[in-house]
């Protein structure tokens, strides 16, 4: 059962208003379903925004932010919990940790960073939480044409390559994500965190 999820995302709005209009569905979607959300915790960007859908539908919202982002990032100060970390290992561990599934809008380079680490550890099978992707605005369409890529260079199993679920609406990818079961064989180790 998922009780929360882990919204990685960018703290800039992106290019058009579609990004922050998703994220806020998102948000809203989440607090409808009784999920919370665990974000990085910033009230700007697309970030802000899937805090504030979540908020504004009554939903329960945790933030983490590494102190020295702060004030650069603009910590959201309407949020269930705003957790301080120390660095930006430590904020991505305590999501993971907090979190039953994950999912990734658009963003930046931190944002890819993430969502990047998340799919390492379950390749390694370190975990088993379902990955999605909001592929709003085909923003990820790039992206994921370079992961097909990477399987049909023989860099990636195929296996490995579903790991990672994607939908361009946030109905589709929620779907996905509550009916997620994991693959036997398709990881590379079995052993999880301790």
């Amino acid at each position: 059962m998922i009780k929360s999820i882990a919204v990685f995302c960018g703290s800039s709005s992106g290019g058009a208003d579609i990004y922050r209009a998703e994220a806020h569905l998102l948000g809203a979607t989440m607090a409808a379903m009784d999920i919370e959300l665990i974000y990085g915790g910033a009230k700007i960007g697309v970030m802000g925004a899937v805090a504030d859908g979540c908020l504004n539908a009554g939903g329960r919202v945790t933030g983490i932010i590494p102190g020295f982002l702060k004030t650069k990032e603009v910590a959201h100060d309407g949020l269930t919990r705003l957790l301080i970390v120390e660095t930006m290992h430590e904020r991505k561990w305590q999501m993971h940790e907090m979190s039953d599934a994950v999912i990734t809008l658009p963003g930046g380079w931190g944002t890819m960073e993430e969502i990047f680490e998340m799919l390492t550890w379950a390749q390694l099978g370190l975990h088993e939480k379902p990955i999605g992707m909001l592929n709003t605005n085909g923003y990820y369409n790039a992206l994921l044409q370079m992961c097909d890529t990477m399987v049909s260079e023989k860099f990636l199993a195929q296996a490995t390559r579903s790991i990672l679920m994607h939908d361009n609406c946030v109905n589709g990818i929620m779907n996905k994500i509550i009916a997620y079961k994991p693959t036997p064989g398709d990881r590379i180790l079995t052993k999880k965190f301790v």
